[in-house]
C-alpha cells in the first residue's frame, strides 16, 4: 500500500502547489512568502525564515498530501467497493478533505473568518475535487483493485 500512497501524494501534491503557486503569482504575491505561510500552520517561525522557511513549506505541504493519500487509500480498503466509482468516489473525498482543511484546520490555526469568502471557496474546492480527491480516487482504485 506504500506505492499508490507514495504516487498518489507526488502526483496531487504537485498538482495542487502548481496551482497554489499560480494563484499566487495571479494575485501579485512572491511563491515563497506562500510555502512559508504553508510552513507556519506546524512551524510558527517559518515566516522568518528565508529559503528554508519556503522549503519547509513544500515538505509540509507533501506531508499533509501524504495524509490525506493515507486516508483515501485507508477507506477504500475499508470499503473497496468505492474502488467501483473513482471519479464519484475521489469527488466526495475532494469535498471531505476541502471541509476538513477551510473549516476545520485553517480557522483553528490561523483564526481565519468562517465562512470563507466566496473565491477562497470556489478555488479550493476545485483544488481539493479535481486535483486531489479524484486523482487519489483513480491511483487507487488502480493499484488496489490490482492487488484484491
Amino acid at each position: 500500500m506504500l506505492r499508490p500512497i507514495a504516487i498518489a501524494t507526488a502526483i496531487s501534491g504537485t498538482l495542487d502547489i502548481l496551482f497554489a503557486m499560480i494563484l499566487t503569482l495571479w494575485f501579485g504575491r512572491e511563491i515563497p512568502n506562500m510555502l512559508r505561510f504553508v510552513a507556519s500552520g506546524p512551524f510558527p517561525a517559518a515566516t522568518d525564515m528565508e529559503t528554508a522557511g519556503a522549503i519547509l513549506g513544500l515538505v509540509v505541504h507533501f506531508a499533509l498530501m501524504g495524509v490525506m493519500a493515507t486516508g483515501l487509500l485507508l477507506l477504500v480498503r475499508w470499503r473497496p467497493v468505492l474502488l467501483d466509482t473513482p471519479l464519484r468516489t475521489g469527488l466526495a473525498y475532494g469535498v471531505i478533505t476541502y471541509f476538513i482543511m477551510n473549516w476545520l484546520v485553517v480557522p483553528l490555526r490561523f483564526g481565519t473568518p468562517l465562512p470563507p469568502k466566496t473565491l477562497s471557496i470556489v478555488t479550493q474546492l476545485f483544488a481539493h475535487i479535481v486535483l486531489v480527491g479524484i486523482p487519489m480516487a483513480y491511483i487507487a482504485t488502480r493499484y488496489l483493485r490490482r492487488s484484491a
